[in-house]
């Protein structure tokens, strides 16, 4: 027999994943609010350009403009039989377009980093908070006489790790 009692969204979630998911929801509501009028029109601008309805906007224009010119359409004069303007017009709005999108690239890029930064401040606490677990284990163990079947992983996990060694390390493999 089925139960039909409603499910919470957030079952299965531990309150303290809802409060950082609710809070990186509020965090990215305030970075939306805080950004440059300009920033928004260039993320509007190229969320509609990449959106289909652009792309059934140019079929209709651009498809209009071929047929009108190629004297398909009685009654409706050619102004650019060579297709030169609209060469020109095409040319001109993917100048613009492309800045756009590298407007809200360097946007995203910047927040990339930030998330890159935070993701490695976290990784290098967590380190940090089981290198002290790896030591009281270590602790106990003694106190307790009990040998671990790996000392030496386990004296090797309560280590501190420097990071900058770790990024010195890495730069000198890299080719």
């Amino acid at each position: 027999m089925r139960n039909d009692i409603t499910h919470d969204p957030g079952e299965g979630l531990s309150p303290t994943l809802e409060r950082n998911i609710r809070a990186l929801v509020e965090r990215r509501r305030r970075e939306q609010r805080a950004a440059s009028s300009e920033d928004k029109v260039a993320d509007a601008i190229t969320a509609f350009t990449g959106s289909m309805s652009f792309v059934y906007l140019h079929l209709a224009v651009f498809g209009f403009w071929i047929i009108a010119n190629l004297h398909w359409l009685p009654g409706i004069p050619a102004w650019d039989e060579s297709f030169v303007v609209l060469a020109m017009v095409a040319s001109v709005e993917a100048i613009f377009l492309s800045t756009f999108v590298l407007i809200s690239q360097n946007r995203m890029t910047a927040a990339a980093g930030k998330r890159a930064d935070l993701d490695l401040q976290i990784s290098l606490l967590a380190e940090h908070e089981l290198t002290k677990v790896a030591r009281l284990l270590t602790q106990i163990a003694e106190r307790l006489d009990v040998k671990p079947e790996s000392e030496r992983d386990l004296k090797e996990a309560s280590q501190d790790i420097a990071p900058e060694r770790v990024l010195d390390k890495i730069e000198e493999t890299r080719p």
